[in-house]
């Protein structure tokens, strides 16, 4: 078999089944593990799947960089945009995450909603600077120019000295063995801060996510009170996420 053919077998295992194991794989094409291995490599240095131990996970398309994020699947945020500002009740004081499904979020509050959000997203905030009755509190930071956010020392300092009801959480991965991952290490730590300083931390996940993986853990899964995402999530995923005890919340 050609490193084409293989490369082809292993993108069409990924997915059917979500997942390839190395050893698996192997014993099936009668190959050896250094082979398939090689062949991991390549792909994922081409971004096609997301190496772990003993084998590979779909990567997450997710992974662009904020205009190119901003160009994808607009009606599937807004589904999971309309779902997550429905949460959010009259007078709390809410933290968002940044990215192109948390504006979505910023979109759909109600007009008449009165409440508090904190973020370091400096788009959040501008968006946000529109709504007639929401205040907005910003956390400042080194600019994390790939997702327009700010992370760092700062923004951790700031982080700690708020609570709030409830965070709304982006990630690039969401995988019932790989947890909630993202691209980013410093990102991923700010996420963790906003998640330990509130009551609920709500997931918004569109359907491109699901059973993705990206390098750095955010949070277990069941760390989080559920995962929001849209009508064209797999079911697949879905069911083995609500086998793993996770809610997960479609609209």
């Amino acid at each position: 078999m050609l490193s084409a053919q293989r490369k082809d077998l292993i993108l069409d295992t990924l997915r059917e089944q979500g997942r390839v194991v190395a050893k698996e794989l192997a014993a099936r094409l009668e190959l050896s593990e250094d082979t398939i291995r090689r062949d991991l490599r390549e792909l994922a240095a081409e971004g096609r799947l997301h190496r772990v131990y003993g084998g590979a996970l779909p990567a997450s398309p997710a992974m662009a960089d904020f205009p190119a994020r901003a160009e994808i699947g607009h009606a599937a945020k807004a589904e999971v945009g309309r779902l997550a500002a429905g949460l959010v009740l009259p007078g709390q004081t809410v933290a968002l995450d940044g990215g192109t499904t948390a504006l979505q979020v910023a979109r759909h509050l109600p007009a008449d909603l009165r409440a508090t959000v904190v973020t370091h997203s400096p788009t959040i905030a501008v968006e946000l600077a529109n709504h007639p009755s929401v205040d907005v509190v910003i956390i400042g930071g080194r600019l994390f120019k790939h997702s327009v956010v700010a992370t760092g020392a700062a923004a951790h300092e700031a982080i700690a000295q708020v609570s709030v009801e409830a965070f709304f959480m982006g990630v690039t991965g969401i995988h019932p063995e790989a947890g909630l991952t993202t691209g980013d290490a410093d990102e991923a730590a700010i996420k963790r801060a906003w998640s330990r300083r509130a009551a609920e931390t709500y997931v918004l996940g569109t359907a491109e996510k699901l059973g993705a993986a990206s390098p750095f853990e955010v949070v277990p899964l069941s760390a989080v009170t559920a995962v929001l995402t849209d009508t064209s999530a797999p079911a697949r995923t879905v069911n083995e996420l609500r086998e793993a005890g996770v809610d997960v919340r479609r609209p």
